[in-house]
């Protein structure tokens, strides 16, 4: 049960987008729990982890091989590390589960409707930001496009992974073969109240329109990951975004994508020097992607430039966030030998600060985020309630054509849905998307094509529940949970 509850939950995420599937497949890895002892529920939770993240995040592999220049073996070796690391903390939480709620053989359905949520989500919290973080494949990103998605501006996504969490353990608790008439008619209420109670709060306008509507055009080159750093693709990629960009003079904001040029900052001055008065003389303003090298200190960034803006000057925004083992090496010093065995390029970039200002691009306030940045909602928010419009810019081209893309679409949403506030995602090969506030897809590109994605978009002000708290108010209602958990079990114990 365990091990099929697992291999099923993918389905629940995009592409796939079957946002029902998750709560039944919860309530299959609860129910191998039940009644089991802390390293007995463990030992599956552990199972159904492997299945997950060995279905749901396999493009490791695709992204070390066909495009980090690993060999097979080797990628799949990392991959399955990964996978095995990732698969401790479903584990963790089915041993906390059963600890908490096992009281001298008696497991009451009470207990367990409001432990074994609450545990599962605190593990997924934990797995956001231990060792740097991978928050993919949370339980609440696969509502996106579903009723629960309302609680997402309250609570953030780990909000919505308890809503769906709590969801399946009613579904367990009410047809369990012997649970009594009483409680199963409590759990079935309580379930459709949670519904409800979801619907009606995805009714509320948290934020507000500001200003007019902007008419943006988000550029994809469709530049092949394998050809990218060419030395003779220099100049036709510089060509490509060149002619793809004077075609749209009418948008107020144009956004290329992350690393879109080739080159370092100091070398592409004099080309966006003279394309900025162009896009002044027109009365646009560009972002551009690429890497910038500060000759004092020798650190180079992934980083995002403003272009053509009133004041003729630069804004610059470094990525903080930066990937392990992808943008820079963990442990450096101490791995030794085994970091030129991976041979990861562009593999040591250094972290931008931790708050940066949002940019001033064509009248609005522009919170940036770069790539696997928009993973993180607690950082989104640094840039909030000031900013009232959100940019991603990545290079998806990384993935290939496995299920991730689509994967990392879906969490950009949950960003624009949880933040109240459109959202600009401009790829290198797709899916670049218009965002809207609610998290809605107002237009996508097509993948692997050269295309210019434009519409228009209305930035907005105001802030969100989330915004204002972030996840304390998720930290606060899964800790309320346990601890009434753990009062009635106490009570079941003592009784017994």
């Amino acid at each position: 049960m365990a091990l099929a509850g697992g291999a099923a939950l993918p389905l629940a995420f995009a592409p796939f987008g079957l946002y029902l599937l998750a709560p039944v497949c919860i309530a299959a890895l609860f129910a191998s729990w039940r009644g089991a002892t802390p390293r007995q529920a463990m030992r599956r939770g552990y199972l159904s982890g492997l299945a997950v993240f060995g279905f749901g995040v396999h493009w490791v592999y695709v992204s070390m091989h066909d495009f980090g220049g690993m060999g097979a073996a080797m990628s799949t070796a990392v991959t399955a590390l990964l996978v095995a690391v990732l698969a401790v903390f479903p584990a963790l939480a089915a041993g906390l589960a059963a600890r908490l709620s096992h009281r001298e053989g008696r497991e009451p359905a009470a207990v367990m409707v409001l432990v074994y949520p609450a545990a599962w989500t605190l593990f997924e919290w934990v797995r956001g930001w231990f060792l740097t973080g991978f928050p993919w494949l949370n339980l609440g990103y696969s509502q996106i496009d579903g009723p629960l998605a309302g609680f997402a501006p309250l609570v953030g996504v780990y909000g919505l992974s308890l809503a769906v969490a709590l969801s399946g353990v009613l579904l367990l608790a009410a047809f369990e073969r012997r649970a009594a008439p009483g409680l199963r008619a409590a759990c079935l209420v309580a379930l459709a109240g949670l519904w409800l109670g979801a619907a009606l709060a995805g009714a509320i306008e948290w934020t507000r329109p500001e200003g007019r509507p902007l008419r943006v055009s988000l550029v994809q080159g469709n530049v092949s990951q394998d050809m990218k750093w060419q030395p003779g693709m220099l100049e036709p990629t510089v060509a490509l975004y060149d002619g793809l960009t004077r075609a749209h003079w009418d948008s107020d904001l144009i956004v290329w994508p992350e690393t879109a040029m080739p080159m370092y900052y100091l070398q592409a001055v004099p080309y966006l020097d003279e394309l900025g008065k162009e896009a002044r003389a027109q009365g646009a303003e560009l972002l551009v992607g690429l890497i910038y090298l500060d000759p004092a200190s020798g650190n180079y960034y992934n980083s995002m430039v403003s272009v053509g803006g009133g004041s003729g000057t630069p804004q610059v925004y470094h990525k903080h966030h930066l990937v392990p083992f992808t943008e820079y090496l963990p442990l450096k010093q101490a791995l030794g030998g085994f970091v030129d065995l991976l041979d990861v390029p562009m593999s040591d970039f250094s972290a931008g600060p931790e708050r940066q200002a949002p940019f001033e691009v064509a009248g609005q306030q522009v919170g940036m985020s770069i790539c696997y940045e928009d993973a993180f909602g607690e950082e989104m928010i640094r840039m909030l309630p000031r900013a009232t419009l959100l940019v991603n810019v990545s290079n998806d081209a990384w993935f290939g054509r496995s299920v991730a893309p689509f994967q990392h679409l879906q969490i950009a949403r949950m960003r624009a849905l949880e933040t109240g506030r459109p959202l600009l995602r401009s790829t290198n090969t797709g899916i670049s998307a218009l965002i809207g506030y609610r998290g809605e897809l107002l237009d996508t590109s097509p993948q692997f094509e050269v295309h210019v994605l434009s519409g228009e978009v209305q930035p907005r002000q105001g802030a969100t529940p989330y915004v204002r708290v972030g996840n304390a108010g998720f930290l606060v209602l899964a800790g309320f949970m346990i601890a009434i958990g753990l009062l009635r079990a106490r009570k079941v114990g003592l009784r017994a």
